[in-house]
């Protein structure tokens, strides 16, 4: 994409947070890939919106682009298997771990096997990694920090996390200033 493009795109998403589209702006930053809104990332995160938190990801990255991408997803999806665990959700638990978790296997399988016997547990606390495992949220603002790291090296993120300054109402300004000129 020209860089008149990618100048348009972060006025259109300047204008569109202004304006208060919350979700169009977030759509617009992922389809785009031009700005990762750490902040937005993060409460996702907090929330634990999985699936929103993986598909906004899936705007910068792939699981198999590099390692940093690896190792935030296998976090996002481990984190997610955890708390299915905590909650004593074994079937969703299971699913994650088939569905989500497996695509790791082949890449460190004795991490794998570990994640696997989890599910052997009555409580997950019970292994001597997660003995200090708090409730969710603790883990989940814990997990946050990690992936922030994660992302701030990860140079397909680069040039990606901050939003260029304008003025207030660029958009806006630029289209009264040509209207004006037209006349």
């Amino acid at each position: 994409m020209s860089s008149l493009s990618r100048e348009l795109v972060f006025l259109i998403l300047q204008f569109l947070d202004e304006e208060k589209f919350k979700e169009t702006v977030h759509k617009l930053e992922q389809e785009s890939g031009f700005f990762f809104n750490m902040k937005y990332f993060e409460d996702q995160v907090r929330a634990g919106e999985w699936e929103e938190v993986e598909k906004y990801l899936s705007g910068f990255t792939k699981v198999d682009d590099n390692r940093y991408s690896m190792k935030i997803f296998f976090e996002i999806r481990k984190q997610k298997y955890l708390e299915a665990l905590d909650k004593k959700d074994r079937e969703r638990a299971v699913e994650i771990l088939t569905k989500d978790l497996k695509v790791f296997s082949s890449f460190n399988e004795e991490l794998f096997k570990e994640v696997t016997q989890l599910l052997t547990l009555d409580n997950l606390r019970e292994n001597e990694q997660l003995s200090k495992y708090g409730d969710a949220k603790s883990a989940r603002n814990i997990m946050i920090m990690e992936l922030k790291k994660l992302i701030e090296a990860n140079p397909l993120f680069r040039d990606k996390l901050t939003f260029p300054a304008f003025k207030a109402a660029r958009l806006r300004t630029l289209i009264n200033q040509s209207l004006n000129w037209q006349h």
